[in-house]
């Protein structure tokens, strides 16, 4: 069951190490998601950032690449 995974245990970073990560990788490296609304990354987003709505996730889980660290804001 897919839901099982939004219970896997994840890692918590502070703002000051999330822009060092994103500072150290290039783009193709990591994937910045972004679960806010749609107005919300309209008025402004980090560079690079997917918008997947944190509603919309569980069905829009085959658009993160699994291979790749996900930074998540």
């Amino acid at each position: 069951m897919r839901w099982k995974q939004f219970f896997t245990p994840v890692k918590s970073i502070d703002t000051q190490k999330a822009r060092q990560l994103i500072e150290q990788s290039p783009d193709e490296e990591m994937t910045i998601l972004d679960v806010r609304q749609p107005n919300e990354y309209e008025a402004g987003h980090l560079p690079g950032a997917k918008l997947i709505p944190l509603p919309d996730l569980g069905d829009r889980l085959s658009e993160i690449d699994s291979n790749k660290p996900t930074l998540i804001y």
